[in-house]
């Protein structure tokens, strides 16, 4: 009787449950009203609208409105160059901790797994750990033991250029988007992907992966890593009418639904990591959001914690310093058997009180490359509405511009250019971009070889001045630095091509870079978010690392529950009668 019961329930909630999906309206365009999701209307995609989790080791920062350098209250090397500004930054996502030498091992390693003869690559992302090297210092264990050894594992990695941070960022990017997509079966998943699997006669079939370009976030959205080796057994239902079956796919149903890959429409992959700008940087910083209630701000701070003192104010802590920073002269770690920070040099990145967002070390510690070129003047030049100083504009080169395919570099990664400008280009244009692009890239190997085109000019320099026709000054080659035109410069901060006066006359060109934050070395004035200081992007410290920000789509809100909002109508379904 208990087991006829049993059976008779099952079989009135699947009928509940068929009534009900069958009498649940499908989406549809509120503009159109055609339906959504489904092939016999075309296949118009639409998917559910979701605030994005953050990626690995992030935390969400809620953005609002602040005063950038507004926590100074000194300014000790009369620079200047923090003037009070109120900008809005918009909310984002940063690094909880900054990045440990482990992190940093992860990264040679796949570099080592992947491209094992590829020296030059593994060199170029090895940090300096020449930095330590002092003439009148003892620090020579440190040059061959802090990246690598265990006792390390947890530090902040330092050494690393502004330019390495930048491609620990893209590599990072993509081995997040990577192993979410192997996960969820949308790419062939890890295990099969490394699993000794049987081809013919019992004998081990080689990896899918062989001879395949490392998966790239760029390359795969726009549909150019798909096909055997690539394709997992979860794909995503393609209902395009002009959609074929694929029998690539091993999972069910293959060979009989049409499968893509995943698109940024379907919100499954994650923005791109990158540098916080030096305005994210600040307002994460100084974390006011703890001393904020209903838009009032409560009390100002000059540190990111509260008080205008370095010590610890509560009763279980009371005295101990609040960071990891030099006292004074001579005074990096405190007296023997009460060390005042529990370090000497750098210390774990999860070391001391995290601030009111939940980062730690956003004072001292090591010092933070941040996006940012360097002007003095940019307090007072940026915009109000997410400051930023740097931006070089780019494109993704196409490979053949009537399919949309991106040309590639060696590594699997889309080759960028300069952008010719500042709007959407004429479709004869971009095919005259790539026309342009080819006969420069075919004059450069025959030049190579000795040769040259009978009845062309070669102009290998410009990638966006046709073949055959003359440049004039109004036209003339772009820089292959930024693609800013050759403009010289008497200080040299603003020649984008000749650099012999950076160094003899000003230290500040396009290269020169921002970090903030004060690091194990530096006196506590450094420790006040406003500070900032530069470096050649190409330059390291020993007492320079980073973190990374990702963007945050959406809705700004973080923690919308508790508070008041208005009701909004969901739009009604359009019913042709």
């Amino acid at each position: 009787m208990k087991v006829l019961f049993t059976k008779t329930a099952i079989v009135l909630l699947g009928l509940g449950t068929l009534v009900s999906s069958c009498s649940k309206p499908k989406q549809q365009s509120g503009k159109t009203g055609i339906a959504y999701n489904d092939k016999k209307t075309g296949g118009y995609m639409r998917f559910r609208q979701t605030h994005p989790a953050p990626g690995p080791g992030l935390v969400p920062i809620e953005g609002g409105t602040f005063v950038m350098g507004g926590s100074a209250n000194q300014d000790v090397t009369f620079e200047y160059n923090n003037v009070r500004r109120r900008v809005t930054v918009p909310s984002f996502y940063m690094d909880e901790t900054e990045v440990a030498n482990q992190d940093w091992l992860d990264y040679l390693h796949w570099i080592n797994v992947t491209y094992p003869q590829d020296h030059e690559l593994y060199y170029n992302a090895l940090p300096d750990t020449l930095v330590w090297r002092k003439p009148l210092s003892y620090n020579e264990p440190y040059v061959d033991n802090y990246l690598r050894h265990p006792a390390f594992q947890d530090y902040p990695v330092v050494g690393v250029t502004w330019d390495q941070a930048q491609d620990y960022c893209t590599w990072r990017t993509d081995r997040v988007n990577e192993n979410i997509l192997r996960e969820r079966g949308n790419l062939v998943s890890w295990q099969d992907l490394s699993g000794p699997s049987k081809g013919k006669n019992g004998k081990p079939a080689a990896s899918p992966s062989a001879g395949k370009d490392p998966f790239n976030t760029d390359i795969y959205l726009n549909g150019q890593l798909t096909g055997p080796g690539y394709d997992g057994k979860n794909m995503m239902p393609d209902l395009s009418p002009n959609a074929k079956p694929t029998a690539a796919a091993k999972g069910k149903g293959a060979g009989k639904q049409p499968v893509r890959p995943v698109r940024i429409e379907d919100g499954i992959l994650k923005q791109a990591y990158r540098l916080p700008s030096e305005a994210e940087w600040e307002y994460a910083a100084l974390s006011l959001i703890g001393n904020t209630q209903f838009e009032n701000i409560d009390d100002g701070k000059i540190y990111p914690w509260n008080g205008l003192g370095v010590r610890s104010a509560k009763r279980t802590t009371r005295g101990l310093i609040m960071a990891n920073f030099k006292r004074g002269a001579g005074d990096n770690m405190g007296v023997g058997g009460y060390l005042n920070d529990k370090a000497d040099i750098t210390a774990p990145v999860r070391s001391y009180q995290p601030n009111d967002f939940g980062l730690y070390n956003m004072a001292g510690n090591v010092n933070e490359w941040v996006e940012d070129t360097y002007r003095q003047t940019s307090f007072e030049e940026f915009d109000d509405f997410n400051p930023f100083r740097g931006n070089e504009f780019a494109n993704k080169r196409l490979a053949d511009a009537s399919k949309g395919l991106y040309a590639k570099d060696k590594y699997g990664r889309p080759i960028k250019d300069p952008s010719p400008s500042n709007k959407k280009l004429k479709y004869s244009e971009l095919l005259a971009i790539q026309q342009a692009q080819s006969a420069n890239a075919n004059g450069a190997a025959n030049n190579a070889n000795g040769t040259t085109p009978t009845g062309t000019t070669a102009n290998p320099a410009s990638p966006t001045t046709p073949a055959g026709t003359t440049a004039t000054p109004e036209t003339a080659p772009k820089s292959a630095l930024d693609g800013k035109a050759f403009k010289p410069d008497y200080r040299g901060y603003g020649d984008t091509v000749n650099t012999t006066l950076y160094g003899t006359t000003t230290l500040v060109s396009d290269h020169s870079k921002v970090y903030k934050g004060g690091s194990w070395n530096d006196l506590a004035f450094w420790l006040n978010p406003s500070t900032r200081r530069f470096m050649n992007e190409d330059d390291a410290s020993a007492e320079v690392g980073f973190r990374c920000a990702m963007t945050l789509v959406g809705a700004p809100e973080i923690h919308p529950e508790g508070k008041s909002h208005y009701s909004v109508k969901k739009p009604k379904n359009f019913k042709a009668k």
